[in-house]
């Protein structure tokens, strides 16, 4: 038993990537914005003409900086082949030569496009690979500052705010700052929406934080409240793998708080 804890501290029980919803959430957001509002001529009609041309002018920006950031992040998304030379196709782009490389032209090139959309929902958006890029390649004071962009200006019922608190909350923790990473992640447990994937990820990440700060019993009591609460989802489970983890490190697992039991029932 001590060998096998000993074993996952060393991996970290490492949450799933702070970026895997970037994908399809992405990809939704492209797709929901790709029409011009058709609704203008009806505006010409009853006189709001420069109220319509802002507004046309404002959707076909918006239009023009989502569908070049699509391109973009398709681009980016091109294959790493290291020590292979390998002769594109025809109109192809050569495949990355290391992740390095592709996170490199990450920064350069999101960054740019950041500057050339300023103000439009695709620059925001784009933010968030943009720090994830950032943050792989150790830059984490660029990542938390990124990540802190996305976190002040997208709504608060955005669905990627819990990506965007994440990202940020491990470029504190790579920096040493336990503090402010603890505090990114309970704005990340208050920015997550019932039935999502990353649902009870804050909670165990401030329970990963404390552990790390010497607190584990205060560790353990999130961790035991998650594991009632969430049950067999990610979370949940990674909740009994880190309990499991400080029961070997001889912390007294405790008995969940009946606010957490009675989530899992309402659930």
């Amino acid at each position: 038993m001590a060998e096998k804890s000993e074993k996952m501290t060393k991996q970290e029980l490492s949450a799933p990537d702070a970026f895997q919803l970037y994908g399809a959430e992405a990809s939704d957001w492209l797709m929901k914005r790709s029409q011009i509002i058709s609704t203008i001529a009806v505006v010409l009609v009853v006189g709001g003409l420069v109220a319509a041309l802002v507004q046309y002018f404002s959707n076909r920006s918006e239009e023009a900086a989502a569908k070049q950031l699509g391109q973009a992040l398709e681009s980016l998304e091109r294959p790493v082949v290291e020590g292979v030379q390998l002769q594109p196709a025809a109109g192809e782009l050569p495949p990355f030569k290391s992740e390095q490389e592709r996170n490199e032209t990450t920064v350069t090139e999101l960054t740019k496009f950041r500057t050339d959309h300023k103000g439009t929902e695709a620059a925001l958006t784009a933010a968030l690979p943009l720090g994830k890029a950032q943050y792989r390649l150790g830059k984490y004071d660029d990542a938390v500052a990124t990540f802190g962009e996305y976190t002040k200006d997208a709504p608060k019922s955005s669905s990627l705010l819990t990506a965007a608190y994440e990202g940020q909350g491990y470029a504190y923790e790579s920096k040493g700052q336990m503090d402010q990473a603890l505090e990114s992640f309970k704005q990340m447990s208050k920015a997550e929406t019932s039935g999502e994937f990353m649902q009870g990820m804050g909670q165990y990440h401030q329970a990963r934080i404390l552990a790390a700060q010497g607190k584990k019993d205060e560790a353990a009591q999130l961790l035991a409240d998650l594991k009632a609460s969430q049950g067999n989802a990610a979370a949940g489970r990674l909740a009994t793998e880190r309990l499991a983890v400080l029961a070997a490190q001889g912390v007294k697992v405790p008995e969940p708080t009946p606010s957490a039991t009675q989530t899992k029932d309402a659930g």
